[in-house]
């Protein structure tokens, strides 16, 4: 590797060339010195023992292709950046380097006999500047503190012991590798260590674009890296001087005094995945570098999406977003942005792993579990109305997000177009202990209380999740119910596979969440989930508007977006469609998308089906086989089926002390409507036009029909 060695030939021509000169007995007592001592060189570590025990002081975070996303110090005896090989660094500034140091370098053999000369004649006349150390036995120094110098200097015995290390070194390894083992190992100002990170440190770029006028100032610190500006450009116009007489010293001084602005700290690389490397090198002892499986290209095309969309979002409150990019097939994360750049100075909370309401992005996995349970069809009909359901906690009442009601709607309307009630209704069918289960499958390990304790909320998103439960969740749906934890590293083995739903209820919300006509009702026709290829999204919306997500998958990406405040503060009317969506739409642009509709699974089939009262349009609809219809039908109410919808047994109600007694009132509902049927309180007939006004204590509450016939009853309280 590199340049050979000089044979043993070297220290005895020249001892014989100073000699000659006129050393006299020195010259004769060095070349002896040096004749005998090249036989018993002081062993020396190998060049790979060296390279292989670097440690930098930052650890770093790699992409999969081996660029730099993010660096993190790990060790403070010294700066040190990774190992650069000589091929990269400047031919420019190397020559400099080398002429300034140690210019017949390539051609002693670790010990320059004329150097050691001229440096023992400036010390007995007062007028030497250097020493007669060769680069070979500097290293030497390096490599072995005992061998390095003093602030006095060294004695004869410690000048002796570096000889014969050098010799050591110059037996076993090449030129090549000595000059940049050197070149990483000595200190150039403060702290910086190597040329790599004198390069980054003090003039901003690499080293393989270092220039001549870089190479002298790093020589002239080499001698005194602590060395104030003025002794610094001193040592440098006079090494311009000798080796770049075309640089003139007021050039030096300015280049000198660019550098003395940028101080003596490495200004960090550009930090690409912040809240990652925390989590990925927050244990790092700098053993070595991260490479994780994001694509840093599109990593940073990530950040400045959402950066731009804080941007445009600032008016309406919004301070922070987070987004994860999976490939489905093996769960790569391919992109990982904890908060936006425009929202990181703001706060260290890592988005992606931060837990918030979830909102309606649950809904799929609800109704998908339905599906699977055969309760439900894409295309069975739920009732959007009002909806009162009384819990151990009191009386939970859903509500769309617009505050309005459709009436009888499919299951696929009700899922695209994300009403609440139909939801709800739903959850009442496959029992909530299922859902809870299903969830859990699915990945969210924060929903740890029993079943109870979440109610019919949870179809809802009362529950919270990370960003990173959530994209995979839908990943799930995207490989047709097989789940597995996704992967950030590239030496992670793909994660186990297990089945959580089947095959044909994760096509079929599949195919509802890809249907642009079936979200009309609630989204248009025209907005931010539409993309040219195929495409499943979801939006989502927490209550208070503190949480704002869009999670969606092509054939081939998951990609889930997520805006809001850490702080739980809540936006300014910010929907799904209007927050994240625009943000989930440029990434999967960015991503692009193959191929046509996924391809069906064996167990489902198409059916053309209408509806018997033209609730929605005829169309071919997806079906596990066994559950098809060719007519949807709503089964008529039978006479007498007219129930209480509020107040429900069981129900407490609170008087509000902020509201004026006289005022008050308390509206009794039932279902459905049937006019000329009454209502008897506690055994008096009321008059319901005006309401009633609550009266504390427990009561009784009667329905009675047109003839008097008690149709249902209920007892609730007020408190």
């Amino acid at each position: 590797m590199g340049t050979p060695a000089p044979d043993p030939w070297v220290p005895f021509l020249s001892g014989i060339r100073l000699f000659l000169i006129g050393g006299g007995v020195i010259a004769a007592m060095l070349f002896l010195a040096g004749w005998t001592a090249w036989g018993w060189g002081r062993a020396m570590p190998s060049f790979a023992e060296v390279r292989a025990s670097w440690r930098p002081s930052d650890q770093l975070l790699l992409d999969r292709t081996g660029t730099v996303l993010h660096e993190t110090r790990v060790s403070f005896r010294g700066r040190r950046l990774s190992w650069t090989p000589l091929r990269e660094v400047s031919p420019l500034a190397l020559e400099i380097l080398v002429a300034a140091e140690d210019r017949r370098f390539r051609h002693h053999g670790g010990v320059d006999w004329r150097a050691l000369m001229a440096a023992f004649r400036g010390r007995l006349t007062g007028s030497g500047r250097r020493g007669g150390s060769t680069i070979t036995m500097q290293l030497a120094g390096l490599l072995d503190h005992n061998l390095a110098g003093r602030a006095g200097g060294r004695s004869l015995g410690e000048k002796w012991r570096q000889m014969r290390a050098a010799w050591g070194l110059e037996q076993t390894w090449s030129k090549d590798e000595i000059l940049e083992a050197y070149l990483n190992r000595v200190t150039f100002r403060g702290e910086m260590e190597g040329i790599g990170t004198a390069a980054r440190g003090l003039f901003d770029k690499g080293a393989d674009a270092l220039t001549r006028s870089d190479g002298v100032i790093l020589a002239s610190l080499l001698r005194s890296p602590n060395a104030r500006d003025a002794e610094i450009v001193a040592r440098a116009c006079r090494l311009a001087a000798r080796v770049a007489p075309s640089r003139p010293c007021d050039a030096v001084r300015e280049d000198v005094d660019r550098m003395s602005r940028r101080g003596r700290w490495i200004s960090p690389l550009r930090s690409e995945a912040p809240h990652l490397a925390r989590a990925l090198l927050k244990n790092g002892d700098g053993e070595g570098d991260v490479v994780t499986t994001l694509d840093g290209d599109l990593q940073r095309f990530v950040r400045g999406v959402l950066d731009a969309e804080l941007a445009r979002l600032a008016g309406e409150n919004v301070r922070q977003a987070a987004a994860l990019v999976l490939a489905n097939k093996r769960g790569t994360v391919l992109a990982y942005v904890g908060n936006a750049p425009r929202g990181e100075a703001d706060s260290q909370v890592d988005g992606v792993q931060a837990l918030r309401q979830a909102g309606s992005t649950l809904k799929p996995f609800l109704y998908g579990l339905a599906i699977e349970q055969r309760r439900l069809t894409a295309a069975s009909l739920l009732e959007d109305a009002p909806l009162d359901i009384v819990t151990g906690r009191g009386l939970y009442v859903p509500r769309n997000y617009d505050d309005r009601f459709m009436g009888w709607v499919s299951v696929r309307t009700a899922l695209a177009s994300s009403l609440n009630v139909p939801a709800v209704k739903a959850l009442l069918l496959t029992g909530l202990d299922a859902v809870v289960t299903r969830l859990r499958r699915l990945g969210f390990s924060g929903i740890l209380e029993r079943a109870e304790f979440y109610g019919p909320a949870i179809a809802l998103g009362s529950v919270e999740v990370r960003l990173w439960q959530l994209v995979n969740a839908y990943r799930t749906l995207a490989n047709g119910g097989m789940f597995s934890q996704p992967r950030v590293r590239v030496d992670q083995g793909d994660g186990e596979e297990t089945r959580v739903f089947s095959r044909e209820s994760a096509f079929i919300i599949a195919d509802i969440l890809a249907d642009p006509s079936a979200r009309v009702a609630t989204f248009g026709l025209d907005n931010s989930l539409k993309l040219p290829f195929w495409s499943a999204v979801k939006t989502g919306t927490s209550k208070g508007m503190r949480d704002n997500w869009c999670v969606g998958f092509s054939r081939e990406w998951t990609v889930g977006v997520w805006v809001g405040n850490f702080d739980g503060e809540p936006m300014h009317d910010v929907s799904g469609v209007s927050g994240a969506a625009p943000a989930w739409r440029a990434v999967m642009s960015y991503l692009g998308g193959s191929g046509g509709d996924p391809e069906a699974p064996p167990g489902v089939e198409r059916t053309r089906t209408r509806f018997a009262r033209e609730e929605e349009g005829t169309r071919q609809e997806w079906y596990v086989s066994g559950t098809a219809m060719t007519t949807v039908e709503r089964v008529r109410q039978r006479q007498g089926g007219v129930r209480i919808s509020y107040p429900g047994t069981g129900v407490i109600m609170a008087l509000d002390p902020d509201i004026p007694s006289a005022r008050e009132r308390v509206l009794f509902r039932m279902d459905p409507f049937q006019a000329g049927y009454r209502w008897r309180l506690d055994g008096v007939i009321l008059d319901h036009g005006m309401g009633w006004a609550p009266v504390r204590g427990r009561h009784f509450l009667e329905l009675l029909d047109d003839q008097g016939a008690v149709m249902d009853h209920a007892r609730f309280e007020v408190r």
